[in-house]
């Protein structure tokens, strides 16, 4: 009986402490922006499986990284900026 016991509590505390990293895992993963939660999204091992298993997720996938890569056109010298949104100039396309 007390062989029992103790195995039980021994599989009760790992899984406490299972639980416990799994959710400090999760939560540190939740605060983290989602622009660089899927900025290596598509590359590597599952980056191909992507392209044969889904490919609008790949072809979206690789839009979305030529869309980000694309530079703001610069105003012509003079021009006031367009907008000052706090610390930040707008350029308005």
């Amino acid at each position: 009986m007390a062989d029992t016991l103790g195995m039980l509590l021994t599989i009760a505390i790992l899984l406490i402490v299972v639980t416990a990293i799994v959710v400090v895992i999760v939560a540190a993963y939740a605060r983290v922006p989602l622009e660089k939660k899927y900025e290596s999204a598509g590359g590597g091992l599952g980056g191909s499986f992507e392209a044969v298993w889904m490919p609008s997720a790949h072809e979206a996938g690789i839009e979305r990284d030529r869309q980000t890569k694309r530079t703001a056109p610069a105003p012509s010298p003079g021009d006031p900026p367009s907008r000052i949104d706090g610390e930040r100039i707008v350029i308005d396309l």
